[in-house]
């Protein structure tokens, strides 16, 4: 028992100082930009382990050369209560989770009609918010456990503590996945529209918002009928969105 006691205290004592690694970190980033971050490095493992070279574009650029259509249509596709919430938005959340049981329960009827032994895995909705994404992506693995969730939450209330909404808009922009090696608003513009991310306007802006959630998908189909549809949505709401 004395033996499990002490493992337990050291076990704490190594995540405290976990949180501490992460907190400063994050203080840090108040005035440094990130080099890169855990989600970017496992996409550099990835694209190297299969093609053997590594295309990748990404290029940092201050929030103030960052087309404001951007800004409004990333936050009307993916957090249009950016600045009304601390970090973590209860209300998407709850009904986020309530999307993903009916999904669950609708999946498992399909199953039980065909007599499939295994129903098809359910389409998961997130309802995170752009500061809980940042710190998934910053320093997480994309992994869907409690564990990893409870370590996202204590990041994304760390993310709001230390920084502004403004930075961190600015570097969830800077480094979002927007392709295959493609990371960044200002690689985003240059890849897809060959101009740089100041001179987007809001259609071009909405297409970008829209690829956010399955980047790499609506990469190969950039003429998805879907795309230019939800684009038309995203951008009829852009004006209705509040920029920190």
């Amino acid at each position: 028992m004395k033996a499990a006691g002490r493992w337990c205290i050291l076990l704490g004592c190594a995540w405290l100082c976990l949180q501490v690694f992460f907190l400063l970190r994050i203080a840090s980033m108040g005035f440094m930009a990130p080099e890169s971050t855990s989600f970017e490095r496992s996409q550099i493992w990835q694209v190297l382990t299969r093609q053997g070279q590594l295309p990748w574009r990404q290029s940092w650029v201050d929030e103030s050369r960052i087309s404001p259509s951007l800004k409004r249509a990333v936050l009307a596709s993916e957090d249009s209560a950016f600045t009304q919430h601390q970090g973590i938005w209860w209300d998407a959340l709850e009904k986020a989770w309530d999307k993903n049981v009916k999904s669950k329960a609708q999946a498992e009827r399909r199953a039980q009609r065909r007599g499939d032994a295994k129903p098809a895995e359910a389409k998961i909705v997130g309802g995170s918010t752009i500061t809980q994404q940042l710190a998934k992506n910053l320093f997480l693995s994309g992994e869907r456990t409690l564990l990893r969730k409870a370590q996202e939450m204590v990041l994304t209330i760390g993310l709001e503590a230390f920084l502004s909404k403004r930075r961190i808009l600015e570097i969830y922009l800077n480094s979002v996945e927007w392709g295959e090696g493609v990371f960044g608003a200002e690689a985003a513009a240059q890849h897809y529209f060959r101009k740089p991310a100041s001179a987007l306007n809001a259609w071009e802006s909405a297409r970008l918002a829209v690829m956010l959630p399955r980047p790499r998908y609506f990469e190969r189909r950039a003429q998805s009928p879907y795309l230019a549809s939800r684009a038309e949505v995203i951008v009829g709401r852009m004006n209705d969105v509040v920029l920190p």
